[in-house]
């Protein structure tokens, strides 16, 4: 009993001894409060352009005010319409005009002789030379005194010295071959120019207009291809020669009568050679032995045959 007693004396002197000592005030306590801020989840604003305007939350000076930029509509670029080019019509080559001079095979300024057995079928004629100029025909004058006759010529023969109305007549020819020579010569926009320098053997032509600063040969052959009412001029600065034997072939319905060679120098047809179309010479033209022409031989100076055969072509 006595032990238990001292026991419980000393516990409560320990005690005592602690408390005394937690609470000297060198030692007082101070309560510490501890303050975890909460954690905010801020979304950032979704701003749509050209919307309406978003507040956020701000700082010290209040909520901020945030005006989306104002962003003008997307306007497509203007495509003009696709206007298809206008393509001009094409309009066909007028045929040249020989006017009166068409009525002749053969119409020469200056003369008209052959030598050997010539075949003409149409008329002959001179102006402003002489009848006497035309040799080699075997002329026989007919009772009118207005044209003569051939064994040469199926046709007529005429000159400037024969009677009335033939002078007037044979001046209208001549002044309408110069001025068909003048049309065919000015004509403009050439499908062509300087074609094959001058050498066209062996060529397939379409119709149109071809040109030629310089003289023009065709020492073998050459084909114009067309129809019946299609138009060549041929414009042709120099000479014009058809080698012997060659030929100017026609295919597709092409017709002489609307083939036009423009010659500012001579025009040779050589030996057994075929030409077609109507020859308007600023000087002579000269038919070679054997030579063939389906056309016009209309000169401004001489016609020289030779045992030849000219056809002129109809209407």
């Amino acid at each position: 009993m006595k032990r238990f007693f001292k026991d419980s004396v000393a516990v409560l002197l320990g005690i005592t001894l602690i408390l005394a000592t937690a609470c000297t005030p060198a030692t007082t306590l101070q309560p510490t409060i501890t303050q975890t801020p909460s954690t905010v989840a801020i979304r950032a604003p979704v701003i749509t352009p050209g919307g309406p305007p978003v507040i956020t939350p701000g700082g010290p000076q209040g909520p901020t005010i945030v005006t989306p930029p104002v962003i003008p509509p997307v306007t497509p670029p203007v495509v003009p319409p696709v206007v298809p080019p206008v393509v001009p019509p094409v309009v066909p080559l007028a045929p040249v005009n020989l006017g009166t001079a068409a009525n002749f095979a053969i119409l020469a300024k200056s003369g008209i002789s052959t030598t050997g057995t010539t075949s003409i079928v149409g008329d002959i004629g001179v102006s402003p030379i002489a009848a006497t100029a035309i040799t080699g025909f075997g002329l026989i004058m007919d009772a009118s005194n207005q044209w003569s006759t051939s064994s040469l010529v199926t046709g007529k023969v005429y000159a400037a010295t024969y009677s009335a109305p033939t002078p007037t007549s044979m001046t209208t020819a001549i002044s309408n071959m110069e001025t068909a020579y003048t049309d065919a010569a000015g004509r403009t926009l050439p499908n062509a120019t300087e074609l094959g320098a001058g050498n066209i053997a062996g060529m397939t032509l379409t119709p149109g207009l071809y040109k030629w600063g310089t003289g023009v040969t065709i020492p073998t052959s050459v084909t114009l291809t067309g129809s019946a009412t299609d138009v060549w001029i041929f414009q042709v600065g120099q000479t014009l020669n058809l080698g012997n034997g060659a030929q100017i072939i026609l295919s597709g319905g092409a017709q002489a009568k609307n083939i036009f060679w423009q010659v500012a120098g001579q025009a040779t047809i050589g030996t057994t050679a075929v030409f077609n179309g109507n020859i308007l010479c600023k000087t002579a033209i000269v038919l070679n032995t054997g030579a063939t022409l389906n056309g016009r031989a209309l000169a401004q100076t001489a016609v020289t045959l030779n045992a030849n055969a000219v056809i002129k072509p109809a209407p």
